[in-house]
């Protein structure tokens, strides 16, 4: 794992319940399956995009549980990891945009810029609609 250790145990201490599996996989929720390659991750930049990328789905519109209350607990659950482990207080219509122009990774360019800004909502519209 090319992530050092400090770095993977602030991630998994934001995911209360979270873990790493043998092939460098981080696991935020078992149950909803979200879950991203840490192992690949060079430094705490491409942590960040990694979280943004992958984890705003589920923070956002996923919905594996039957009922509403689950499927909610479930965004609130991964929102609050991700505000947890970037020092951020993004809202559910901020996952909306950050799903919408950053999720699975369509633009890292404008990830790290994002990032880079600070989080500016801004960013992310501009340049069209990815």
């Amino acid at each position: 794992m090319n992530v050092d250790w400090i770095i993977a145990k602030r991630l998994m201490d934001a995911f209360p319940g979270s873990f790493i599996v043998h092939n460098g996989e981080f696991i935020a929720h078992r149950g909803a399956n979200e879950f991203f390659n840490l192992s690949t991750c060079k430094d705490e930049l491409e942590v960040k995009c990694k979280v943004l990328e992958y984890l705003s789905r589920g923070a956002y519109k996923t919905a594996p549980f039957r009922t509403d209350k689950a499927n909610q607990r479930l965004w609130d659950f991964m929102r609050s990891g991700i505000n947890s482990y970037l020092g951020t207080s993004f809202t559910h219509k901020d996952m909306d945009e950050i799903y919408t122009y950053l999720g699975n990774g369509v633009n890292r360019p404008k990830t790290i810029r994002f990032i880079e800004s600070g989080y500016d909502m801004r960013i992310l519209s501009e340049g069209g609609a990815k």
